[in-house]
């Protein structure tokens, strides 16, 4: 199969992910669905709750169109508002996120594994937006990706718990594992497609230059 259509496949699979669960925390802050258990713990804490869950869906809804190069090539200045709609709600999200760390569910190690996320979610936006106002393309891009590999640790994390409750894992035990896997995965996979282009490039420059110099 080509390796174009694997890509597309690849990015209308994480569209269509990142939609789902962002519709889902939206009908879960509405109280259209959700665990009751779940709502009452949030309304301990619902500024910051709600901090999170809108953050979050907003980011889901919009950040894997941003990885689409037909809008962000035809439509550049729909691409540098819905930028800026996202980076504004991952300092929601992330702001949300980091207060609740504490009080997650999973011990001590889930408090850890969702603090840690909150942190480099808040720096990796961060990172993000100061690359692009000093008009630093490319370093903007990968930073991006780094941003939206975390923030697609809440489809991630959903299918990590499936598959361990289809294993027989009890919650309580996969849910500290689920709160670091379902983010680190993500960035390893980024920062390996990273390397893997970098080095596509480098030899894609060496082979110019053989070229040029045979003839």
């Amino acid at each position: 199969m080509p390796k174009d259509v694997v890509s597309k496949a690849a990015l209308i699979v994480m569209i269509l992910g990142s939609i789902a669960i962002g519709l889902y925390a939206v009908s879960f802050q509405l109280r259209l669905a959700g665990n009751p258990d779940f709502h009452l713990r949030f309304d301990d804490m619902f500024a910051f709750t709600s901090m999170h869950v809108i953050g979050g869906a907003v980011v889901l809804l919009v950040g894997g169109f941003q990885f689409v190069p037909a809008i962000r090539q035809n439509y550049p200045l729909l691409h540098r508002w819905m930028g800026r709609l996202y980076l504004s709600f991952v300092l929601i999200g992330g702001i949300g996120g980091l207060v609740m760390a504490p009080v997650s569910e999973g011990g001590l190690v889930a408090h850890f594994g969702f603090g840690v996320l909150a942190v480099l979610w808040l720096f990796s936006g961060a990172q993000a937006y100061a690359a692009i106002r000093r008009g630093d393309v490319a370093t903007h891009k990968i930073w991006m990706m780094r941003n939206f590999a975390m923030a697609f640790g809440a489809v991630t994390l959903r299918i990590y718990l499936g598959l361990f409750a289809a294993a027989g894992v009890p919650f309580a035990e996969a849910y500290p594992v689920v709160a670091w896997i379902s983010w680190v995965l993500n960035l390893i996979f980024v920062e390996w497609f990273l390397v893997r282009q970098a080095g596509r490039q480098i030899g894609t420059a060496q082979s110019d230059k053989g070229l040029a110099a045979a003839i």
